[in-house]
């Protein structure tokens, strides 16, 4: 049975950085494309980053281009986000997953959704 389980978040101070990754067990890592999103309270889910299954296309929403990258590492079966230049807006529980259509900012996942982890940029 497949698994996905987020970790990396905490709390930091804006302009700060994180880095978040995400152990994927059960499927074949290296055949699926991957991507991060996150949901902040009383928001509806949101579109953060994706990254093709070789990691070489990789996309971003509009709010985090330019401070977040995201990668992978086919060996370990793990994806990775990390985050710089990190804003109050930033905060919100991400979560990985496999996007349902890649290429475009959706907010869909073909798998079941692991429990995140939690990120909050305060002073």
């Amino acid at each position: 049975q497949e698994q996905l389980v987020e970790s990396g978040g905490g709390l930091v101070q804006p302009g700060g950085s994180l880095r978040l990754s995400c152990a994927v067990s059960g499927r074949t890592f290296s055949a699926y494309h991957m991507g991060w999103f996150r949901q902040a309270p009383g928001k509806e889910r949101e579109f953060v980053a994706t990254i093709s299954w070789n990691g070489v296309s990789r996309y971003y929403g509009d709010s985090v281009k330019g401070r977040f990258t995201i990668s992978r590492d086919n060996v370990k079966n793990t994806v990775y986000l990390q985050m710089n230049s990190l804003k109050p807006e930033d905060t919100a529980v991400y979560y990985c997953n496999t996007p349902s259509v890649f290429g475009v900012p959706t907010t869909e996942g073909r798998f079941y959704w692991g429990q995140g982890t939690q990120v909050t940029v305060s002073s």
